[in-house]
């Protein structure tokens, strides 16, 4: 007799479809091209000696140093025009915070395995890896710096240089995977776009600059 036909779902699980395969498969060379690459990620690890640097630019690129940071700044500050420029930066720090951890809420992609969840000051959501909060902030700075500071161009390359190389370090430490780095660097640079978009005056928002 006949065999019965399969049902519709059973057919698509054995014949799986091109983009399916095509996601699998970026997944599995994402996964293991970052274990490769986290050669910091273990004192024990090829490159564990220069570890201690890499923390110290992991911290470089956290939220918290550039918060208080432009805190600071914004309640020392004596020109007008430094205030806008602060309060913008904290206002589009705020906002990439928030976003981040909506994202990684939704996700909930786990770190990798081989991360050390010895990171500087983490909240809950921080268990998850995807995107990198520390590359999407450090492009987002790294453009508003760029486009409201008068740098010299050696400065200039030197900002740029600190945002690749802390999106670098994510990877080389095992926090996170490659493609949590590289959509945290799109995110972050098209943040800034909305940051601009949003851009906050004594004209737009009168009452906070009535603050300082």
């Amino acid at each position: 007799s006949a065999a019965a036909p399969l049902p519709e779902e059973d057919c698509m699980k054995l014949n799986p479809s091109f983009l399916g395969i095509a996601l699998s498969s970026l997944l599995a060379i994402d996964l293991w091209a970052s274990k490769r690459l986290g050669v910091c990620a273990g004192e024990g690890s090829a490159w564990g000696s220069v570890r201690p640097l890499m923390k110290v630019i992991e911290v470089s690129g956290h939220g918290i140093p550039w918060l208080l940071g432009t805190f600071y700044g914004l309640c020392q500050s004596d020109s007008s025009a430094a205030r806008e420029v602060l309060l913008n930066l904290l206002f589009a720090l705020l906002l990439d915070l928030v976003l981040v951890a909506v994202v990684k809420g939704i996700v909930k992609r786990r770190r990798p395995t081989h991360n050390k969840m010895d990171m500087f000051v983490t909240i809950s959501v921080d268990k998850y890896s995807f995107p990198s909060g520390h590359a999407t902030r450090a492009a987002l700075v790294c453009r508003f710096v760029l486009h409201h500071l008068v740098l010299a161009v050696p400065l200039r390359v030197l900002v740029v240089l600190w945002a690749v190389i802390v999106g670098i370090s994510r990877v080389m430490l095992g926090r996170h995977n490659v493609t949590d780095v590289l959509f945290g660097l799109l995110l972050g640079y098209a943040l800034y776009s909305v940051v601009e978009y949003c851009w906050l005056s004594p004209v737009s928002a009168p009452a906070l600059f009535a603050l300082w």
